[in-house]
C-alpha cells in the first residue's frame, strides 16, 4: 500500500497557482440575451422514481389516493400511481431557470397551464423554451414572456405552459445560444387515460363531500389546515432541478435591495405546491385529471418561517368528458400569517380580486395576499 502512495506522489504537481487564470462561470441572460422566436434547449433531465414522486406528495400535504395508493390509481384507469402534475410542472419550469430566469429580478405570472399526459415514476423529464414576445425598458428591467414545453424519455410532450419574467437590462458574457433549434407544436389535446367509473370499494377512501355535485358555484372554501415553511425549501428546490441562488445562497440573496433581497427566498413552485396540497383536502380528493391552470401570480414572496394557508372559489361548474365526470373551474388563493378564514373577514370580497389589477383601480394591494390562480379539474361524481 505504501508503495502505491508513493508512485501517486511522484504525479503530484508542484503548486504553481496563477490568480490570472481563475475563473468563475456565469449562468442566465440579461435582457439584450432574448430574441423573439429564440428557442432554447434546456440543460439535465431528471428521471422521476417511485421515492421522489411519494416523498413529493408528502411533502406538499397532497391527499388524493390517486397519488398514493396503487390499487385506487388502477381502479380508476392507471397504469401506475400517475407523478403528481404539480411536480412534473415544477421540474419542467426548473430545468428552464438557468436559460430563462437566472438572472431574473422576479417571476410575474403563470399562463396556460396545460397537463397533455400522464407522467408514471420511472419517466425521465427535459424541456425546452421559446421567446414569445420581450419589452425592452432600456436602462429599466424589461419583461420577457416565454412558452415552455416539456416532454418525456419517448419525445412526448407531457405539459407545455407560458410565463413572463422581469429580467435586468444590458447582456451577459457566456450566455449560450441555440441556432436553428425548433420548438414543437402544441396543441390542447389531452391523452386521458381508460377512466373507469368509481368502484363502490373506493368511494370510501376519499372526502364524502368532494364529489361533482357538492360543489356551488360562488361557494367559498376557507381550509383549515397551514403550513409553517422550513428551510426544508432549499433542498427541495434543487431535487426539482432549480438552480437560481436566490433560493438557497444566503450570501448572494443578501446582496439584493429590496422586497427580494436580504434572506432566501422560498422558489414559487413549491408554494404553488403547497397551497394546492393545503387544498386538496377540501376540494380534488376525488379529481381523476388536472387539465391545468389558466393564469396566476406570486403577488408576495415567501420566506423560512412565514405560515401558508389556501383559499378557493368555485367559479364555474360543466359536464365532464365521461359519464360520471364534471368539471370544475376554482380559483386558488394564497395567504401567509394570517389564517384563510381571519383573511376573508379582514379583506373580504378584495382578496379574489387580482393583485396586478388593483393600482389602475385605486384599490389597495393586501400584504398577506401571496398568490392567486384559477386551475380547471376532472372530477367524478357521486356513484350512485
Amino acid at each position: 500500500m505504501k508503495k502505491e502512495f508513493d508512485r501517486i506522489a511522484e504525479f503530484a504537481p508542484a503548486l504553481n497557482v496563477s490568480l490570472n487564470s481563475v475563473i468563475a462561470p456565469e449562468y442566465g441572460r440579461r435582457m439584450d440575451d432574448f430574441n423573439t422566436g429564440d428557442v432554447y434547449i434546456h440543460p439535465r433531465s431528471i428521471t422521476i422514481n417511485s421515492d421522489h414522486a411519494y416523498s413529493y406528495t408528502s411533502t406538499f400535504h397532497e391527499t388524493s389516493p390517486l397519488y398514493r395508493s396503487l390499487p385506487y390509481a388502477i381502479a380508476h384507469g392507471y397504469t401506475d400511481i400517475p407523478v403528481h402534475p404539480l411536480h412534473v410542472f415544477n421540474i419542467a419550469l426548473s430545468l428552464g431557470v438557468q436559460n430563462n430566469s437566472e438572472k431574473a429580478i422576479a417571476n410575474l405570472g403563470y399562463y396556460n397551464i396545460f397537463f397533455q399526459r400522464t407522467v408514471y415514476p420511472g419517466d425521465t423529464i427535459r424541456s425546452m423554451s421559446q421567446v414569445i414576445d420581450k419589452k425592452d425598458r432600456g436602462d429599466k428591467p424589461g419583461i420577457v414572456h416565454v412558452r415552455t414545453a416539456a416532454v418525456n424519455q419517448m419525445n412526448e410532450i407531457v405539459l407545455h405552459y407560458e410565463r413572463k419574467i422581469m429580467i435586468p437590462p444590458g447582456k451577459s458574457e457566456n450566455a449560450v445560444f441555440f441556432p436553428d433549434e425548433k420548438f414543437p407544436e402544441l396543441n390542447l389535446a389531452a391523452i386521458l387515460p381508460n377512466f373507469k367509473k368509481c368502484p363502490h370499494d373506493m368511494t370510501a377512501q376519499t372526502g364524502r363531500d368532494t364529489f361533482f355535485e357538492d360543489f356551488q358555484e360562488g361557494s367559498i372554501l376557507a381550509h383549515r389546515n397551514m403550513r409553517t415553511i422550513t428551510d426544508e425549501h432549499i433542498p427541495w428546490t434543487y431535487k426539482v432541478g432549480n438552480t437560481h441562488p436566490l433560493h438557497y445562497d444566503g450570501i448572494y440573496a443578501s446582496s439584493l435591495s429590496g422586497d427580494m433581497g436580504g434572506k432566501c427566498i422560498v422558489y414559487g413552485g413549491l408554494v404553488f405546491s403547497w397551497l394546492a396540497g393545503l387544498a386538496s383536502r377540501d376540494c380534488t380528493e376525488n379529481a381523476l385529471w388536472e387539465i391545468g391552470y389558466t393564469e396566476g401570480y406570486h403577488t408576495r414572496p415567501c420566506f423560512t418561517g412565514d405560515t401558508i394557508g389556501s383559499i378557493t372559489r368555485i367559479l364555474k361548474k360543466e359536464e365532464g368528458p365521461f359519464d360520471g365526470t364534471g368539471i370544475i373551474q376554482m380559483q386558488l388563493i394564497g395567504v401567509k400569517n394570517i389564517t384563510p378564514a381571519d383573511a376573508i373577514q379582514e379583506y373580504g370580497e378584495n382578496i379574489f380580486r387580482k393583485e396586478i389589477d388593483k393600482k389602475e383601480k385605486g384599490l389597495n394591494k393586501i400584504e398577506n395576499k401571496i398568490f392567486e390562480i384559477e386551475r380547471q379539474i376532472i372530477i367524478k361524481k357521486r356513484p350512485a
